[in-house]
Order: C-alpha cells, then sequence, then structure tokens
C-alpha cells in the first residue's frame, strides 16, 4: 500500500523506514528539505510543498501526521482539509488531546474524508521493536489500512500467549487495536502515558532510596554501597517488576552509574496532565498518577537522584534531552 507522512522527526522516519522494508511504498514531507532528502535517498518519494505531496499520492489517499500536538498538528489538519477529498483518509499519529479529535472527525466528515486519531507507542526503537499502536476514528478506513498498521506492529514475537483469549481481538496480540469512534485511540494512549508516569516515578523513587542508603546519617550497621547497575541487571532477571523501562534503566546504568549527564530536570509531554483530568472528571482517585505528574513539576525547582533516573528513562525510549534548570 502506499501512505504519505508529513513529519519525519524520531518517529515519522522511522515509521516510514519500517513500512518501506515491509514493501510499502512512502511519500513524504517535512519543513526540513534535509529530512526530506535523506528518507528519499533510502526510497521513499519526496515533496517539496504539501500540494505537491498530495498529487504524489494515489486516491484513496492516506495520509499520517507525525507532528507535535497543538497547533502544528491543528494547521496541518487544517491545511490536508482543503486538499484531499472524499473517501481519503487523514490519520494523526502524534499525541493529540482526544477531544481535538472529536471535533476534527466531525469536520473531515462533512467533507467526506475520514478520520483515525492512533496512539503511537515505541519512541526511538520503533523500526526494530515495532510500535504498539491504539487506534480509534472511521472503522472502515482501520479496517482498509490494515496492512499499513500491521506492518508497523511489533508482531506477537516471544511473549508467551494470554489465556482465555478466545473470541476477543487476535489484532491485540500482534500489538495493534481498533479502540474505538474518534478520540478512543488517542484517550487510551493518554492513559497509557500516564501510567507510564507512575511506572517511571516508582522505578526512579526506588532507586533513588537504594542510593541514599549509604549516606552518613544512616546508622553505620545499617548502610550499604550498594552498586544501582547490577541491581537494576538482577531485578531484569525474573523480577516481578522486570520491564522494558527497567531494561532502559540497567543500561542508563551500566553506562554512567551516577548518571551524570543529566540534572534532573523532568518534563511532561501533556498526557500526564490530561489523564489527571480525566480522573477528575470521570471522580476516579488516581493517586499515584496524580503524585507522578506533580512529581515532574517539582524536579524542575530542585533535583534528586530520582529525576536524573527519570531523565535517563526518557531518553532511552524516547530520544528526550531534557532542558537545563
Amino acid at each position: 500500500m502506499q501512505l504519505g507522512m508529513i513529519g519525519l522527526g524520531r518517529m515519522g522516519a522511522n515509521i516510514v523506514r519500517r513500512l518501506m522494508r515491509a514493501g510499502h511504498d512512502a511519500v513524504v514531507f517535512d519543513i526540513d528539505a534535509a529530512a526530506v532528502s535523506r528518507i528519499a535517498s533510502e526510497g521513499a518519494t519526496g515533496a517539496t510543498d504539501l500540494d505537491d505531496f498530495v498529487a504524489a499520492l494515489v486516491a484513496p489517499r492516506a495520509v499520517w501526521l507525525m507532528l507535535p500536538h497543538g497547533p502544528t498538528t491543528e494547521a496541518h489538519v487544517q491545511a490536508m482539509a482543503q486538499r484531499l477529498q472524499a473517501g481519503d483518509t487523514l490519520i494523526d499519529g502524534g499525541n493529540s488531546h482526544f477531544h481535538d479529535d472529536v471535533r476534527r472527525a466531525e469536520q473531515l466528515a462533512a467533507r467526506g474524508i475520514r478520520y483515525l486519531d492512533v496512539g503511537t507507542s515505541g519512541g526511538v526503537h520503533g523500526l526494530e521493536r515495532g510500535y504498539c499502536m491504539m487506534i480509534g476514528g472511521d472503522r472502515p478506513a482501520f479496517e482498509r489500512l490494515d496492512p499499513i498498521f500491521k506492518a508497523l506492529a511489533p508482531g506477537r514475537g516471544d511473549i508467551p500467549a494470554t489465556g482465555s483469549r478466545e473470541g476477543l481481538d487476535a489484532r491485540a496480540e500482534q500489538g495493534y487495536l481498533y479502540c474505538g469512534a474518534a478520540g478512543a485511540g488517542h484517550f487510551v494512549k493518554m492513559i497509557h502515558n500516564g501510567i507510564e508516569y507512575g511506572m517511571m516515578q516508582a522505578i526512579a523513587e526506588g532507586f533513588d532510596i537504594l542510593r541514599n542508603v549509604s549516606k552518613a546519617s544512616i546508622p553505620e550497621n545499617r548502610r550499604y554501597d550498594l552498586n544501582l547497575a547490577d541491581i537494576a541487571e538482577v531485578w531484569r532477571r525474573g523480577s516481578v517488576v522486570s520491564s522494558w523501562l527497567l531494561d532502559l534503566t540497567a543500561e542508563a546504568l551500566a553506562e554512567n552509574p551516577t548518571l551524570s549527564r543529566f540534572d534532573g530536570v523532568v518534563e511532561d509531554s501533556g498526557e500526564g496532565r490530561w489523564t489527571v483530568q480525566a480522573a477528575i472528571e470521570e471522580a476516579v482517585p488516581a493517586e499515584v498518577l496524580t503524585a507522578a505528574l506533580y512529581a515532574r513539576f517539582r524536579s524542575r525547582q530542585d533535583h534528586t537522584f530520582a529525576e536524573k533516573v527519570l531523565s535517563a528513562m526518557r531518553y532511552k525510549f524516547g530520544g528526550h534531552v531534557e532542558s537545563k534548570g
């Protein structure tokens, strides 16, 4: 199949590469002409502007936006609304707020344009590992583009099958899922990222406690000089807290046990705040996720080793370089 990609950053470019590896065709555009040239040299069709981009696509067109949420994505949705035709599909694979998806889907439907919101998880490792995708919006568009999602997804790999899944969607076992109407994909991804905040915070705080047990204020007979890199490694092997986040932590600690390259400033990309807002709207207690969000706010005022661990994990899975406080 053919897919058009607008946005060739950390994830957009690798999504295109993974699709081309699977035999699909790609038309690409980015405001950075060098980024377009790089992907074009690998087999994609590069476009010089949005009109050129749309002209290179075969109807019914499928256009994927992989852009920062907010004004940038909104501007490109509106630009595509003016250029696409009835029967075409517009996909937002970024981290937009699900309220925006509902509005955009209604606006585009009036023009006969189908809309999909795709919560995409995989970060900078997605090219090799694949992307976990949570998809909302027009169901027929999802079904038509299933080969695209299947190519991007991780597949079953060596993860053991879950029992008692008879009658459930087999695509979930491949790493992608149609979640429901417009906004459902980004809503599920939003909660995923809120949970991610909590898991990361728990790991980070645990390693901070392990590190500080050697402080002079601790009685000498209960003071331990622990090797954090080795502890992270042993926890990866059969422990109930083993996870990809722990894998990344172990790697970061092995490379730099003091995490001196990180200053402890931890940004939040929006989904944690939206998760807490959704919890408030639904009157659902979310103490852990809320506390994890507030911890990121506090990190911009004073920094602990826990924040350095958080920064290290964010760098490892997403290539995020934290701002200096």
